[in-house]
């Protein structure tokens, strides 16, 4: 396949994190000149039959995917896989597992930014919830913005939610190797997502890598939204050296908060195997 295909493999619907429906995300994908599309809802596979078939009504090939919440070096870091069997058993266990400790973690978030005088968020958070077995951050951040703690979700983040402030509670995910073996063993490929995100010492992005690779890990997102220039450059290195095919995902969630929109990223360096090249099979049209 054409290695500077516009592929868009890593966004979030209404299912999980985002604020479109899946029938509007294959409409604007397709209005911005996607080629190749997946969804990759947060620990959940719910909106994976809506985005198929709006993917098939727009004539807009069409990859199943997934965005799996894991703990590694005491952080959080997502591998996105793409191409499996959604309705494959242990996927859909695995991932059941891993939602069931959101509520319990929103509920704690609550408490501590009612301790800094913020009160009542777990309930003005669920009015932006899709899906209340996902409520997250992002959720606890527009409302934060609705009453006007902060002007934009970005502050939120910055002031409130992240370690370290007030309002962060850590999570246990599933293990890199709970997430990479779902997502093989259910005929998928799995990739790293955005990992120029992860605040790692070079030691420790050292071991994620290798162990992902040991673990059946076949990708990683090289063009992302929330990578720069050097980040292209480094993580297409980090594909030569340990072996791995490229991904290319703008990580959308909306038309108001993200900064890369569907389909607006640069293109794979063609030195690189993109991973559509290994899931030609699994590709709906």
């Amino acid at each position: 396949m054409n290695p500077l295909l516009n592929a868009d493999l890593h966004c979030h619907s209404v299912v999980s994190d985002g604020t479109l429906t899946p029938e509007a995300l294959a409409h604007r994908a397709k209005g911005n000149g996607v080629e190749l599309w997946a969804l990759t809802d947060h620990d959940e596979l719910g909106g994976q039959d809506r985005a198929m078939a709006a993917a098939r009504d727009a004539g807009l090939p069409y990859l199943t995917g997934v965005e799996v919440s894991v703990t590694f070096a005491g952080i959080t870091v997502h591998i996105v896989g793409l191409g499996m069997d959604h309705r494959h058993p242990e996927l859909q266990d695995g991932l059941r597992a891993t939602r069931g400790g959101r509520e319990q973690r929103a509920r704690e978030m609550s408490d501590d930014l009612a301790r800094v005088g913020i009160h009542g968020v777990y309930e003005g958070a669920l009015k932006y919830v899709g899906n209340p077995d996902l409520i997250s951050r992002s959720h606890f951040a527009r409302y934060l913005v609705e009453i006007g703690v902060c002007k934009d979700t970005s502050e939120v983040f910055r002031k409130y939610i992240t370690e370290g402030k007030p309002g962060y509670v850590p999570h246990r995910w599933a293990t890199l190797a709970n997430a990479v073996g779902w997502i093989t063993r259910s005929g998928g490929v799995a990739v790293i997502a955005h990992p120029g995100r992860y605040k790692l010492t070079t030691n420790e992005e050292f071991a994620l890598f290798s162990e992902f690779k040991a673990h059946g890990g076949q990708g990683v997102e090289v063009m992302t939204g929330a990578h720069g220039q050097a980040d292209y450059a480094k993580y297409a290195g980090f594909c030569q050296e340990f072996g791995l095919a490229a991904s290319r995902g703008s990580d959308f969630h909306s038309p108001e908060e993200s900064h890369t929109d569907l389909g607006q990223l640069p293109d794979l360096p063609g030195s690189l195997t993109p991973v559509w090249e290994l899931l030609e099979s699994r590709i709906h049209q």
